[in-house]
């Protein structure tokens, strides 16, 4: 705290007293977490005088202050006062107010200012304001005036609003650390009771803290929770449950407080069973707590109340977006006469300032947030206003136009931009999914939608959410053949990638016998392509050849140009490399890689990149393999494409064997098979796709030994896609037994033969194959 040195000597404890003057009262419930709030505060009073802590309604930013305060007593050798200003209304009465908590006698009649400005003029004084926030313009006067005339004065203040003084610095104080609970574990096959033994297993907050291991929210929730039922700790059993408790109210400390006290008479199944309803559960809170801050409805009705008619008209509308949401997006879906486009900035520019609405820097740029607590606030508005189903669907809209663009700009130059603005939107594009499928009289919304965003399904790895929305869109009864026929196209598409051919099959014959009927060429060519692709991955490579080939020609007639397009030209050269041309696959994937280039396309080039690496082991150049493999696995992890990368991780194993290190490549074929666990059925049950695998596993275990290679490959399913990625392309993070002294000596002992580098041609064409007399030969 040196930033209190430089103006005057520290600060000398009062004579006589032994401690410090002041008014701070005591706590009476332990404070948690914060220390990293509170040492970032300390050094913003430091370089300022003013500081305002703000947040909303129930983050604890009346605690967060205090126990700031409480911490800087001995700076201040004339004391920390605190004024809590909540249950003050009239105005006039709020320099009376400062006065009466300073403890200043002053019967002389003059104005209170006058007697402020007197008492604090020479006095090295921090000054704590809470509560302000129906006081902003007075409260802003008064603070501005001591400061200007009280140069040792510091003011730090709590409320939902800055109060907007000259020289004032921010802190926003977010809730509480809630992290989402991770997924439970499936159980090992080699042994199946290890879950069950580990969940029964208590884990005590004082012993193993698994409450801090969950984050401060839910540290909080364990202590209050003790408070009103002895002997409750955080423990392996109950910890998913606690998670999901603090997640689902935000971290807010008065919310999680609440629904601690309700353990008086619930289970904590019980309580998130009714958090749907949290404005009803969450009453009854301590009988010292201001008002406003006894039920979460009253504390955040304490902020709507606050607002203009206007900032609550929006509040409302902003209930609709179910994430993330940009500014464009709020003047289109909220907009209407009594609140125009134009006026949305600065209505929501004043939510922002009051801290129902948030700022943030998300990876597609500037967008904006509330709260759960809050959106459910408003969201209880809209509905009573009865405009609920207009917003729904105003916010359909948008994000069918939304989607729309995204699938022109994703064969461009924008790509990138694109797969960061899908996944920012996502939450959205869920909730405009739903409603949309809620119509049974007209999917055409849905079909529209889950179609359309076959990109964001195949490309940024999310085929089984895609799988989701495609199947449940089909079932609706719609007219709009050609949304369903490109619907049936993509579910096919997302069905081969998993795998089922026997799903994909099913909607491509639909999707085919539609196209004839209607005369639909676009979807015929796609059926076709996608019927070549279940040719491919079901080891008929002329079959997949002449599919593939036949639906590049259909492309062409139609003028048909697109990731896709490109996408089967590599899927072509795959069928080609399989068959042993290997000359002639790469030819084909390195156009594909001139094109994409031309067209600003990434995605389908991680495809091309992976047969050309695929193909340069092949013929025993490992630096250029690696080299193409390693940009491929970088973009397809960007994109979040797992199909990609598991493919480009799989390659990457088999050339870490070649080069002698079994233990490396043991890693990654384990980092691998939990990937694929992600996709569907690993690589695809493909005879061709398998074969550097197996050719892999072979070198690997006769080199480690069985055991040791299950070790290894145990370690690596441990790791998740960015482990996995980043120990390949930076060297990261690699497990303690991976990086022993005795591994580490067996990468060098072990040489691998000039016979081993090499990847393993395709299987042999079966006795019934006409090409069974060697590769085919092609102009």
């Amino acid at each position: 705290m040196r930033g209190f040195q430089g103006s005057e000597p520290p600060a000398r404890e009062t004579p006589g007293t032994g401690h410090r003057p002041g008014n701070l009262p005591a706590e009476l419930t332990t404070f948690i977490g914060r220390q990293q709030e509170i040492s970032a505060i300390k050094r913003q009073l430091a370089r300022s005088r003013l500081v305002t802590v703000t947040g909303v309604a129930g983050a604890g930013k009346s605690r967060c202050a205090v126990e700031t305060a409480r911490q800087l007593q001995e700076r201040f050798s004339h004391g920390v006062w605190l004024v809590e200003l909540a249950t003050l209304r009239d105005p006039e009465l709020l320099e009376h107010a400062v006065v009466e908590a300073l403890g200043v006698v002053d019967q002389v009649p003059r104005p209170p200012l006058v007697t402020l400005v007197e008492h604090l003029a020479d006095r090295r004084l921090l000054l704590v304001l809470d509560g302000y926030d129906h006081l902003v313009e007075p409260c802003a006067e008064m603070v501005h005036e001591l400061l200007r005339r009280a140069p040792r004065l510091r003011v730090l203040t709590a409320g939902r609003r800055p109060l907007g003084v000259a020289g004032e610095r921010l802190f926003p104080l977010e809730p509480l650390g809630a992290p989402a609970p991770r997924p439970l574990p499936a159980p090992r096959e080699d042994s199946p009771a290890t879950l069950e033994v580990v969940a029964a297993a208590p884990v005590a907050l004082e012993d193993g803290d698994a409450a801090a291991e969950l984050g401060e929210a839910a540290a909080l929730f364990a202590e209050r929770a003790a408070a009103v039922l002895p002997g409750f700790a955080v423990t392996a059993a109950n910890r998913r449950q606690v998670a999901e408790v603090c997640h689902r109210l935000d971290g807010i400390p008065l919310a999680i407080e609440l629904a601690a006290s309700r353990l008086r008479t619930l289970s904590l199944d019980q309580i998130l069973s009714r958090l749907d309803d949290r404005f009803r559960l969450l009453i009854g809170g301590s009988r010292g707590a201001p008002p406003h801050h006894q039920t979460l409805r009253t504390a955040v009705g304490w902020s709507h109340e606050l607002c203009t008619p206007q900032e609550r008209l929006l509040w409302a509308r902003l209930s609709v977006f179910a994430g993330h949401f940009e500014l464009e997006a709020a003047e289109y879906v909220c907009s209407s006469p009594e609140l125009p486009a134009e006026e949305i900035l600065d209505v929501l520019t004043e939510l922002v300032a009051q801290s129902v609405v948030t700022r943030e820097d998300a990876p597609s740029g500037v967008r904006y947030r509330m709260l759960g607590t809050l959106r459910a606030y408003g969201a209880d508005w809209l509905e009573a206003s009865g405009d609920a189903e207009r917003l729904r669907r105003r916010h359909r809209d948008w994000c069918t136009g939304l989607v729309t663009w995204c699938e022109l700009e994703w064969f461009s130059p924008r790509q990138a931009e694109v797969a960061l603005r899908i996944n920012d939107e996502m939450p959205n594009l869920r909730a405009a999914l739903e409603f949309a499928l809620e119509d049974d009289e007209d999917g055409r919304f849905g079909l529209y939608l889950a179609a359309t965003l076959w990109f964001c399904w195949v490309g940024c790895g999310r085929l089984a959410e895609g799988r989701h929305w495609l199947d449940r869109a089909l079932e609706l009864a719609t007219d709009h053949e050609e949304t369903r026929l490109k619907a049936l196209w993509v579910a096919g598409y997302v069905a081969v990638l998993q795998g089922d051919t026997v799903a994909a099959l099913t909607v491509l014959h639909e999707c085919r016998e539609g196209a004839e009927r209607t005369g639909n060429a676009r979807a015929a060519a796609y059926s076709t392509h996608l019927t070549g692709c279940i040719a491919l991955i079901g080891d008929e490579m002329e079959r997949a050849e002449a599919l593939l080939r036949d639906a590049l020609d259909r492309y062409e007639k139609i003028g048909e140009l697109t990731s896709n397009v490109l996408m089967a030209r590599c899927e072509l050269a795959m069928a080609i490399a399989f068959q042993g041309d290997l000359a002639l696959a790469v030819g084909i994937c390195e156009e594909v890689r001139q094109a994409c280039e031309d067209h600003g396309e990434q995605w389908a080039k991680t495809y091309a990149l992976y047969v050309l690496g695929f193909s340069a082991w092949h013929r025993g150049d490992t630096p250029a393999a690696k080299e193409m493999l390693h940009e491929s696995l970088r973009v397809a992890h960007a994109f979040r494409d797992l199909v990609s990368t598991v493919q480009a991780l799989e390659l990457l194993a088999g050339i870490t064997a070649s080069e002698g290190d079994p233990v490396e490549a043991a890693v990654l074929q384990g980092a691998a098979g939990r990937l694929w666990r992600s996709v569907g059925m690993p690589l695809f049950g493909s005879e061709f796709f398998n074969a550097p695998h197996i050719h892999c596993e072979r070198q690997v275990r006769e080199r480690l030994g069985p055991a040791r290679y299950r070790e290894y490959l145990r370690q690596g399913e441990r790791l998740d896609a960015d482990a996995a990625v980043a120990r390949v392309l930076y060297g990261r993070g690699r497990p303690s037994a991976v990086a022993s002294p005795r591994a580490e000596g067996e990468r060098e002992r072990l040489a691998v033969g000039e016979s081993a580098r090499r990847l393993p041609l395709p299987p042999a064409p079966r006795p019934d194959d006409e090409s069974a007399g060697g590769a085919p030969q092609r102009a």
